[in-house]
């Protein structure tokens, strides 16, 4: 049985409450739905590292992917105790370092809301640097892929250094996922990426290339820039057009490919650092491989 079949598994036998009417049920709906399970994966391929028993880590593994589903359910996610009442989470797992993963994810928790805050904020200005950006996603998306990447080592009894290692690893990976999710909203191919692209353009979302191209255009293309984001009355399709050249214009897409490919590297390079054999390895470098659509 594969990861994934494992999650899918335990996520079909998990005895959701009825009741109170309302609350439980998004939950249990939006987990049957399945998905990529990118955050429990990782964290049992972690996990594998250092011990070969991942069902003792799967309550960890399903309380991080609840924790994630409630994230996108919940604007609030200031308020997260509902998701704990009922669910197998970190408190029910039989593994070592419980309490290092318990402050762990609290930590983790807090610093989505950070990064979901940032994001909100963000959308009223229109002078947000790279750098925030970096901040913003890697608090919003590269954290809790940090987490399950730690947690899945601390789980293990794995050397405090290792479970650092992987949270580098898998925080890089992460800032590499989503910079790219950017570029593939005006790059990308529909049928490859799963939806039309433009959406970001459309609605003014600030992502790394709109950031970019904010802070190297000249007066006048910035100018233009601006103005296009705020006609709401021109034609999609037409819009979508006229900021894509603007960003060819800039080099915008070359310049977002040469980051996803630097923070790639960087999460690679972190697990060289790692005191385990290369086979051992392997299937974090193809998880990572995987993630970002590479071959090498």
């Amino acid at each position: 049985m594969t990861l994934t079949e494992t999650i899918e598994n335990y996520l079909s036998h998990i005895p959701y409450p009825t009741q109170p009417e309302g609350l439980y049920e998004p939950i249990s709906y939006v987990l049957s739905m399945g998905g990529k399970r990118l955050r429990p994966t990782l964290l049992l391929l972690s996990y594998s590292l250092f011990k070969d028993d991942i069902d003792t880590a799967l309550p960890l593994a399903i309380g991080l992917e609840t924790y994630h589903n409630h994230t996108l359910l919940h604007d609030d996610l200031m308020d997260n105790a509902d998701v704990r009442r009922g669910k197998p989470h970190f408190i029910e797992a039989r593994c070592e370092g419980k309490e290092q993963i318990l402050e762990l994810f609290a930590n983790t928790a807090l610093e989505i809301c950070e990064g979901q805050q940032y994001d909100v904020n963000f959308e009223r200005r229109c002078d947000v640097t790279e750098s925030e950006y970096m901040e913003m996603i890697r608090l919003k998306t590269s954290v809790l892929l940090g987490c399950a990447a730690k947690a899945g080592a601390l789980a293990a009894g794995a050397a405090p250094e290792d479970a650092d290692t992987l949270y580098r690893f898998a925080e890089k990976m992460g800032l590499a996922f989503q910079v790219q999710d950017d570029w593939l909203d005006v790059y990308g191919d529909p049928k490859v990426f799963g939806k039309k692209i433009g959406g970001d353009i459309l609605c003014g979302k600030k992502t790394y290339l709109l950031i970019n191209a904010l802070n190297r255009a000249d007066a006048a293309d910035k100018q233009r820039l601006l103005a296009l984001l705020a006609d709401s009355e021109m034609p999609a399709g037409e819009k979508i057009a006229a900021v894509t050249h603007i960003y060819d214009a800039l080099g915008i897409s070359h310049l977002t490919l040469q980051t996803i490919d630097n923070l790639y590297k960087e999460a690679l390079a972190a697990l060289d650092a790692l005191s385990l054999p290369a086979e051992r390895i392997a299937p974090l470098r193809q998880y990572a491989g995987s993630l970002l659509g590479r071959k090498s």
